[in-house]
C-alpha cells in the first residue's frame, strides 16, 4: 500500500516543526553582556508569572510556571521540571508559609501541595467575582467583585485603527491569549474607567471559604497583592489610563485605613505598576513627571512616610521593576518600540544599582524629614530582547538566592521561561 505524497509531506513538516522546538538553545552566553542566559521550560507557551505574583517556594528552590498544559514546578539547581496539575487553571501564586500553589478553576479557588501534589478544595468565588493574591501567612486570598457589565468594544473602528495590526472587531479591546499589549487596549481601558461600575474588594478565608466584603467603589479596582510580611496589609490600584486616575492605595483588610499612596503635583504625572519591597516596608513604583519625559522608580516606606526617588535615563526606562529579597538591586524588562519610552527606551533585561545623592545640607533644613530623598540608578545590561515582542511583557524576578533574574520572553520565536545570572560571566583572557 502506498503512502499519499500528502500524508508524507505533513509527515516531514511535522518532524521538521518538533526537531526546531528541540534545537532551541538551552544555554548561551550573550554576546552583548556576557551574562549567562539559561532556558527553564521545555515545552513552548511555558509562562513564568506576573512580576508582582510570587512563584518561588519558601525554601527558595523551586519555581512555579504555567504551561499550555497545566502547572509545573523548575528545580532552580538541578532545572529539573515536574508536572504538578494537568489542565489549564489560573494560578494566582505560591504560599509564602506553605509553599502551596493557589489556583482558580471553573470559578472555584484550590491550593495544591507542590511535594505531594494533593490538592484541597478553599471555597466558590461569588458572581463575577476573582481573585489575586495570598496574604503572608495564607490565612486570607483577596480579590474583587463586578457589579455590572463591562462595556464591549465598537465594531470595526478600535480594531483597525491606524498604526495597528488588524485584528477581528470582536477580538478588538479583549485580552489575547499570550499578550499583554493588544490592538484596542488603550481604547478598552478608557471605556472601562468611564464606565464606573460598581465594584467591591473582599477577603476570603483559605480554611472556611467564607468571604467578605471590604472595600465598595465604583473606581476600576486591579492590581491587588498583599504585603509579603503584614497578613493584614492588602494594595490595590485604581485601573486606567495613568493620568486619569489616583492609582495606588493601601488598605487594611478589615476595610479601615485606605491610603493613597502618591499624590500627583503636576498635570500628565503619572505612576504605577507598583510592588512591596521584599521586607514589606516599602511600596515601589514607575513614575514619570510628566508621562513620558522624567523617568523614576519612586518609593514610599509605609511606617515613616519617607520617600526615595531614583532617577533613570529614558533609554533604561522598563515596563515592570522589581527588587532584591535584600534590597540592594532592582531589576527592569525594558520596553518595545510602542512603550511610553519609546523610542529611546531600550529592548534589554536590566540590573540597577541605585545611589543616593550626597546630602550636603548638614541638617540645615528644618523639614528635611519631608522631602523627597533623590537618588539615580546604575544600569547594567543582561540580555538582548531586540527579537523579543513585547506584546508579551517580559516581567522580571529575581531568585531568592539573588543569583539569577527570571523572566519570560519569545525572543526564540515560542514563549519560553528564561533566567539570566546577575553575576557576569568572565571572558577568556586568550580573547
Amino acid at each position: 500500500m502506498k503512502t499519499p505524497l500528502a500524508v508524507l509531506t505533513l509527515v516531514v513538516f511535522v518532524q521538521a516543526a518538533y526537531s526546531q522546538v528541540k534545537e532551541l538553545p538551552r544555554e548561551w552566553i550573550d554576546q552583548d553582556t556576557q551574562h549567562r542566559v539559561i532556558r527553564l521550560s521545555d515545552e513552548p507557551g511555558s509562562q513564568s508569572l506576573y512580576f508582582h505574583q510570587n512563584a518561588y517556594t519558601p525554601d527558595g528552590k523551586k519555581l512555579v510556571i504555567t504551561t499550555p498544559t497545566g502547572l509545573s514546578t523548575i528545580d532552580l539547581k538541578t532545572r529539573t521540571i515536574e508536572r504538578i496539575l494537568e489542565g489549564r487553571v489560573n494560578l494566582i501564586m505560591t504560599g509564602r508559609k506553605t509553599g502551596d500553589a493557589y489556583y482558580v478553576n471553573t470559578g472555584v479557588v484550590y491550593a495544591v501541595d507542590l511535594t505531594t501534589k494533593v490538592g484541597r478544595h478553599i471555597g466558590k468565588l461569588p458572581p463575577r467575582g476573582s481573585v489575586a493574591t495570598v496574604n503572608a501567612d495564607e490565612t486570607l486570598l483577596a480579590g474583587t467583585i463586578t457589579e455590572g457589565e463591562v462595556p464591549s468594544p465598537p465594531s470595526g473602528a478600535a480594531a483597525n485603527a491606524p498604526g495597528r495590526s488588524t485584528v477581528p472587531a470582536a477580538e478588538a479591546g479583549r485580552p489575547q491569549p499570550g499578550r499583554d499589549s493588544y490592538p484596542g487596549k488603550g481604547d478598552m481601558m478608557e471605556r472601562r474607567l468611564a464606565a464606573r461600575i460598581p465594584m467591591q474588594l473582599f477577603t476570603m478565608n483559605t480554611k472556611t471559604g467564607e468571604v467578605k466584603t471590604i472595600h465598595h467603589s465604583t473606581d476600576w479596582l486591579n492590581h491587588l497583592q498583599f504585603s509579603p510580611t503584614d497578613p493584614a496589609l492588602l494594595m490595590f490600584c485604581h485601573e486606567g489610563p495613568w493620568h486619569k486616575v489616583d492609582r495606588t492605595w493601601i488598605i487594611r483588610t478589615d476595610g479601615s485605613a485606605p491610603l493613597q499612596v502618591h499624590r500627583r503635583t503636576m498635570n500628565m504625572e503619572i505612576a504605577g505598576h507598583e510592588f512591596f519591597s521584599g521586607d514589606g516596608r516599602t511600596v515601589w513604583y514607575d513614575l514619570q513627571t510628566p508621562r513620558g519625559q522624567v523617568f523614576w522608580l519612586a518609593g514610599y516606606e509605609i511606617a515613616t512616610k519617607k520617600r526615595t526617588w531614583y532617577h533613570l535615563d529614558p533609554v533604561e526606562w522598563s515596563v515592570h521593576f522589581n527588587q532584591s529579597p535584600d534590597g540592594k538591586l532592582f531589576a527592569g524588562d525594558g520596553g518595545g518600540p510602542r512603550s511610553v519610552a519609546a523610542p529611546r527606551n531600550g529592548q534589554w533585561i536590566y540590573l540597577f544599582r541605585p545611589e543616593m545623592v550626597p546630602d550636603r545640607t548638614a541638617d540645615a533644613l528644618s523639614n528635611s524629614g519631608e522631602l523627597i530623598r533623590p537618588g539615580f540608578l546604575k544600569a547594567e545590561k543582561l540580555v538582548n530582547l531586540a527579537r523579543h515582542d513585547y506584546s508579551l511583557e517580559p516581567n522580571v524576578t529575581f531568585t531568592p538566592d539573588m543569583r539569577w533574574i527570571v523572566f519570560r520572553s519569545n525572543m526564540l520565536g515560542p514563549t519560553h521561561v528564561f533566567a539570566v545570572e546577575v553575576e557576569r560571566t568572565p571572558v577568556p583572557a586568550d580573547r
